[in-house]
């Protein structure tokens, strides 16, 4: 490449900068678009027009220059990674993955790329080569408080609970107001009389700004409160442990709003949505792995099913995954946008090509079964997508997991997810977000009679034998005694209660909302008058 022409590419890279920078996409899509057809080995650009063409809406053309510079990729594996982050927000899980195998290449790579990589294995699934990726980035100098909380996660999620125990021990030696670590860390084990943090946690208590100054004093004051909770919660202090939990939640709620207007948006929309015609052609058996849905309430027992399922020979579990939903998007071409990007895409659901979105889906998602002939998508959210599911893969079971109402909603109004989630942090949003929880799951058996198993909590803990059989026979598969002992199943888990479902089935966690009645009695009131509503 010559002078002359060296100097006008990167006279067209700056001026697209500017454009970029200004928020001006179509112009710094034209002049990348330039800067491309003379130099198409620029990965750069190609990220650059990918990022202009998304803020102009444009999902599907956003994708074409990042997978256009896999063909050519350049020895810059910071470039690359970013290239990897792009792909996977496209839903493009098979090309991001194979970038990562290509930086798994690199010889001596520092600890911050091994992190990054370790990171984007996890958004991809795949926690065991996530966990080997931190444990060398660790050894080669990765020593923050936020690589530390990663390796005991990623730990608590293959089950080692001892080993990440003492890494969070060693984190809070050294930060001991690093409240991440202290929230893991009690939700790990039970605590009990003769082994708990409860005197330190109250001492950070004390320590910390009170009132908050920012967001972020407020965030971990929140986790510390959660973790005094979570602790005097254990050990049968129940009159103590509520003020600390509605502590924790005021803070969270506050930081978190919740937006009744918009679910209820999303709920009035998807059910005044047809589940018939559009542009899906006739579905016949699609070839290699079946995937199998679990939808529900969060904190419905969608785990413990989970783990009970892939405990048969022939199926696995690919967790948490969000490949239907980025399918979905992609296939309506509508950028994510949480309520407005769902309205978008509901508007549009009789545009999209059924057809092509299963497809998509099942060729970023069949190599999760790793040889076997089922994969669970655990996502509970799901279940605000099931027309779009049934259209799209018509063969894949849907298990839709029910569990009584206060219990459900009590254990989300305890469980602290962090900066999501904002209906959890409020008993009356609580009872709202069910409220719209139960209006589609109604329409859903209403609009599409055998679209999902029902699968009830308080059953499958009493009678699991009877229940695994009946949910086996829906998906087609054999009842194997493995199924009654989920607790022997040694594959990773991620999520909140990643720790209780390696007990063996039990029913301890049936109505342990008692505890706090009289605190939790608005909720009460307000489902119950959901309830009558419905009734009449």
């Amino acid at each position: 490449m010559n002078s002359t022409h060296s100097a006008t590419l990167d006279a067209l890279r700056l001026r697209a900068s500017d454009h970029m920078q200004n928020r001006q996409w179509a112009e710094a899509q034209s002049l990348l678009e330039q800067v491309l057809q003379q130099a198409p080995q620029d990965l750069a650009s190609s990220i650059d027009l990918a990022d202009a063409l998304f803020r102009r809406g444009r999902l599907q053309a956003s994708t074409q220059p990042l997978l256009q510079a896999i063909r050519r990729l350049p020895r810059n594996a910071p470039l690359i990674l970013s290239l990897t982050q792009h792909l996977v927000a496209r839903g493009e899980i098979v090309a991001a993955r194979a970038c990562l195998d290509l930086l798994a290449l690199a010889p001596d790579p520092p600890a911050e790329l091994l992190i990054a990589q370790a990171s984007l294995r996890i958004a991809s699934g795949e926690r065991s080569v996530a966990l080997a990726l931190v444990e060398k980035a660790l050894a080669a100098g990765a020593n923050t408080p936020g690589d530390l909380h990663l390796h005991a996660m990623l730990l608590q999620f293959s089950g080692d609970i001892d080993k990440a125990c003492a890494v969070l021990e060693r984190c809070l030696l050294r930060w001991p107001h690093f409240g991440d670590a202290a929230m893991v860390l009690v939700n790990l084990r039970k605590q009990k009389p003769g082994s708990h943090r409860l005197g330190w946690l109250q001492e950070q208590l004390r320590q910390l700004p009170a009132p908050p100054g920012s967001p972020d004093e407020s965030f971990v004051r929140a986790e510390f409160e959660y973790a005094a909770f979570k602790t005097l919660d254990d050990l049968g202090r129940h009159e103590e442990a509520w003020p600390a939990l509605a502590r924790c939640n005021a803070l969270m709620h506050e930081l978190n709003p919740y937006d009744a207007t918009s679910e209820e948006a999303v709920a009035d929309a998807t059910i005044g949505m047809s589940v018939h015609g559009g542009r899906e052609r006739e579905s016949t058996a699609f070839e290699g792995p079946t995937p199998i849905f679990i939808v529900g309430m969060p904190r419905s027992g969608t785990t413990l099913l989970d783990r009970i399922l892939s405990s048969h020979s022939k199926v696995t579990s690919a967790g948490e995954i969000l490949d239907f939903w980025r399918q979905l998007h992609w296939a309506a071409d509508v950028v994510p946008a949480k309520a407005s990007g769902l309205l978008k895409i509901i508007g549009r659901h009789a545009d999209i090509d059924y057809h092509q979105l299963g497809a998509r889906y099942l060729k970023q998602t069949q190599w999760r079964a790793q040889g076997r002939d089922f994969y669970i998508d655990k996502l509970p959210a799901n279940i605000n997508l099931v027309s779009f599911i049934r259209r799209a893969l018509p063969h894949a079971p849907i298990l839709h997991m029910v569990r009584e109402p206060m219990d459900t909603c009590f254990s989300n109004f305890k469980a602290m997810y962090g900066n999501i989630s904002p209906y959890s942090y409020d008993l009356e949003a609580l009872a709202h977000y069910h409220s719209q929880y139960e209006r589609l799951v109604r329409h859903w058996h209403s609009a599409m009679p055998g679209a999902m198993l029902d699968v009830r909590y308080d059953e499958l803990v009493r009678e699991p034998a009877a229940v695994i059989s009946q949910v086996l026979d829906h998906c087609g598969l054999a009842v194997e005694q493995a199924c009654l002992n989920p607790e022997r199943n040694a594959a990773p888990v991620a999520t909140p209660s990643s720790a209780q479902v390696r007990e063996s089935i039990h029913a301890r966690g049936v109505g342990q909302w008692r505890h706090y009645a009289a605190q939790l009695e608005p909720l009460s009131r307000l489902l119950a008058d959901q309830a009558a509503a419905v009734r009449n």
